[in-house]
């Protein structure tokens, strides 16, 4: 069963909260997190994206960058910026996009749980990133930003979580992407202490939805701690680490296109002749089209959209990878007739998560950087879930998970 830990959260004061919060680390590049944070010293992308302060060009792996996140940190909590909860806490923390509200519970998950398994994995991680992100919570000593968990739907944490939000969140903020971010704390310790027993008796897992080189690796370094330390227990922060749980039904995947720079010496005609043979392709012309179930795809290349139908017979609906609509595109278009082999390497092949819309596939085809976009329909949560469950991994870019979560709202100590 899942272990989902109260912790004693550090948080920023109620007033400052919004110059704090930050998106992601990893969706943004060095020059767009010093364009985010001018003029905003208290911005949390000082401690995320620390070489913002640094020399321009300073290699972001480097140790002054991570010793710098760690000074940067440090002054916010010792002149009281950041105060840590006096009692172990759960948090719960609500997201509005687009008319939409999910709510995730904030609590530490286990090491452990991690590398048994309990915490279930849909993606492989580069070692590269990994050790960025293990060598940032050596140095600072915190989790600073929070992993995305799914778990299975629980009617006793779903009433918990409507109890909480009908009080006044300590934090209610609109941040500049128009997503509307909300926090409570839950700190009556016998509501804390049921909280950590329903998961422990009626979760018998938990999810990695987005975050999975911060999850191996908060999880690498606190085995890392639990071997440095002779008299170690069991129960010492660093067997834990920050992560917001959501319910399957909370949340919505979102589609992750692609584009090619070329079509491998087709001319558009015959590209489109030798997709017959894997899908009933239909022009439709100028008019954008968006995908309305699995299995359909449209494409856009030289001027016009195409809706396109896969034919039955070419993925087998048993095998959770092969069925993926990101397989069938895979296996039938990119690596046969476009020769695209490793989507992990290749430089023929772009990525755009669907919160841009169809109009940027347009854009980047229209103005001749690309050749040809590919609209997908979103993998659904069964999919990840099933996937997961059978010890599979998604192919590269599959999932986007919008809104991002905010950072700098909870932090997590490792001592």
């Amino acid at each position: 069963m899942a272990v989902v830990k109260p912790f004693r959260g550090f948080r920023p004061k109620k007033e400052l909260v919004h110059l704090i919060a930050c998106r992601p680390y990893d969706v943004l590049n060095s020059d767009e997190a010093l364009e985010e944070a001018k003029d905003n010293p208290l911005s949390f992308l000082h401690v995320t994206k620390s070489e913002i302060d640094l020399s321009p060009g300073i290699d972001v792996h480097s140790d002054p960058v991570y010793q710098k996140a760690r000074s940067n940190l440090e002054n916010l909590i010792q002149t009281g910026i950041f105060i840590q909860d006096p009692d172990p806490c759960y948090y719960i923390y609500a997201q509005t996009f687009r008319d939409k509200t999910q709510y995730g519970i904030v609590g530490c998950a286990s090491v452990d749980d991690y590398l048994n398994d309990v915490i279930k994995k849909h993606e492989l991680t580069r070692p590269d990133k990994e050790e960025d992100r293990k060598n940032h919570i050596r140095v600072t000593n915190f989790n600073a930003e929070p992993v995305f968990f799914v778990f299975p739907d629980n009617p006793e944490l779903d009433a918990i979580i409507s109890q909480a939000i009908s009080s006044n969140p300590v934090y209610n903020f609109r941040a500049v992407d128009d997503v509307i971010h909300q926090l409570w704390v839950i700190d009556d310790q016998n509501l804390v202490n049921r909280i950590e027993v329903i998961f422990k008796n009626n979760v018998p897992c938990t999810y990695v939805a987005d975050g999975h080189h911060r999850t191996a690796a908060a999880a690498h370094v606190g085995e890392e701690r639990k071997k440095m330390n002779r008299t170690h227990q069991g129960n010492e922060e660093y067997n834990y680490f920050l992560a917001v749980h959501f319910q399957a039904s909370q949340l919505t995947i979102i589609d992750y296109n692609r584009v090619v720079k070329d079509l491998n010496g087709n001319t558009a005609a015959e590209f489109v002749r030798k997709l017959e043979s894997s899908f009933e392709v239909k022009k439709i012309g100028k008019n954008e089209y968006k995908p309305q179930k699995l299995h359909e795809f449209s494409m856009y290349t030289g001027g016009d959209w195409y809706f396109l139908t896969t034919r039955k017979n070419i993925y087998n609906d048993d095998d959770p990878i092969d069925c993926l609509d990101v397989t069938i595109l895979y296996n039938h278009v990119l690596l046969p007739i476009l020769n695209i082999t490793d989507l992990r390497k290749s430089t023929r092949i772009d990525f755009v998560g669907g919160i841009r819309g169809l109009g940027e596939l347009t854009k980047r085809v229209d103005s001749g950087e690309m050749a040809a976009a590919f609209a997908l329909y979103p993998v659904s949560m069964e999919q990840l879930i099933r996937i997961a469950d059978t010890g599979n991994i998604m192919p590269p870019k599959t999932t986007w998970f919008e809104p991002k979560l905010r950072s700098g709202l909870v932090l997590h100590c490792l001592d």
